[in-house]
C-alpha cells in the first residue's frame, strides 16, 4: 500500500464519513472511495462497513488503520530526521496550546521566539488538553503547552512557569471591599465557571474547598471562554476565578470590574511543555522554553530550583 492509501484509511477510520475524510485528504469523495475499494480488492478483505447512514471500520479494518497511523508517523519522522543535518530551528513548528493559556501566552511568546528562531514559523492549534494530547500522540503536533501534571506513555514534559489564580468581581460585590480573598470564601452562588471539558474549571473546583463538597457547584453559572466570563462579571452576573495572565491582560475598568488576589496559600497552576520522546528536534524545545522564560504571560512566576 502507498502512503496515500494509508492516509485515506486513517482519515476514514477517524471521520467515519466519506465526505469529511476526503476533505481532510484534499481529494474528491469519489477519488477516496475508489482508492479504498481497490485496496480492499487487492487485500481481499473488507476494511469498512458501509451503510447509507454510517461508515465504520471492520475489526480488521480497525487494526489496519491503527497500524497505518503508526507507519505514517514513522514516515513523517523520516522527513524530520533527514532535516537534522540542517538547522533544526529552520522550518515550521506545530504547536498546540490550551484555550485558557493561548490568548495570554502567544502575544508575548511569538515576538520572543522570533528573536531566537526567526525562520521557525508556528502552526498553532488551540484546543482542550484531551484533544491536544491525541494530536500530539498521532504526530499531528510537535509540542503542546498544557497544565501539569501530564502523564502519557512516550511523552516528555518540562515545566515552564507557575500561574496564580485570582478573583474577578463586579465593582459593587461585597467581597470587592476585601484586599485579598480566601479560597474558602468562593462559593457556587453567583459563581461563573468555564464549561465541562475545560481543565481550568476542574482546577478552580479543586482549589476552592466549598466547590469540592457534594453539590458544591450547584447554582454556578457557565461561560464559554474567559473573555465571555469577563464580560459577564463586568455586567454584574457574578464572580469568577481566573488565571492571573487573563486578569492582567484585560482592560482596566474599576467601575465595572475588580480583581483581587487570593490570600496565602494562593491557588495556582503549573504550565509546561509536552512533546514525544522521539521528537527529532530537541534544540527546538530548549529555544521554545527560553522564549517563554524571556517573555512569560503577565503575572506568572518563575519556577524556583
Amino acid at each position: 500500500m502507498t502512503l496515500t492509501e494509508l492516509r485515506y484509511i486513517v482519515s476514514l477510520a477517524r471521520e467515519r464519513h466519506f465526505g469529511r475524510a476526503a476533505e481532510k485528504c484534499h481529494v474528491s469523495q469519489p477519488t477516496l472511495s475508489v482508492a479504498l475499494k481497490k485496496v480492499e480488492s487487492r487485500l481481499n478483505i473488507t476494511l469498512f462497513e458501509r451503510t447509507p447512514a454510517d461508515v465504520r471500520p471492520t475489526p480488521v479494518g480497525e487494526k489496519i488503520a491503527q497500524q497505518a497511523e503508526r507507519v505514517l508517523h514513522e514516515a513523517e519522522r523520516l522527513k524530520d530526521i533527514a532535516g537534522q543535518g540542517r538547522n533544526p530551528l529552520v522550518g515550521p513548528l506545530r504547536l498546540g496550546v490550551i484555550y485558557t493559556i493561548a490568548p495570554y501566552l502567544l502575544p508575548r511568546l511569538i515576538p520572543a521566539l522570533h528573536t531566537h528562531a526567526p525562520q521557525m514559523p508556528l502552526f498553532i492549534s488551540e484546543n482542550f488538553t484531551v484533544n491536544l494530547s491525541e494530536q500530539l500522540r498521532r504526530g499531528e503536533l510537535d509540542v503542546i503547552v498544557i497544565v501539569l501534571p501530564f502523564t502519557e506513555p512516550g511523552i516528555v514534559v518540562r515545566p515552564a512557569y507557575d500561574e496564580p489564580f485570582c478573583v474577578a468581581l463586579p465593582n459593587d460585590h461585597p467581597l470587592a471591599s476585601n484586599k485579598v480573598i480566601s479560597s474558602a470564601q468562593v462559593a457556587a452562588e453567583n459563581l461563573l465557571l468555564l464549561g465541562k471539558g475545560n481543565c481550568f474549571r476542574d482546577q478552580v473546583i479543586e482549589a476552592c474547598p466549598k466547590l469540592s463538597e457534594p453539590g458544591g457547584i450547584e447554582g454556578a453559572l457557565e461561560g464559554s471562554s474567559l473573555e465571555t466570563i469577563r464580560h459577564m462579571v463586568a455586567s454584574g452576573a457574578g464572580i469568577s476565578v481566573v488565571p492571573i495572565s487573563a486578569a492582567k491582560s484585560w482592560p482596566q475598568n474599576p467601575k465595572l470590574l475588580q480583581i483581587r488576589r487570593f490570600s496565602a496559600p494562593q491557588p495556582m497552576r503549573r504550565v509546561g511543555l509536552a512533546w514525544r520522546v522521539t521528537f527529532p528536534r530537541p534544540q527546538v524545545i530548549d529555544v521554545l522554553h527560553a522564549a517563554i522564560s524571556d517573555a512569560p504571560p503577565f503575572g506568572t512566576l518563575k519556577i524556583s530550583g
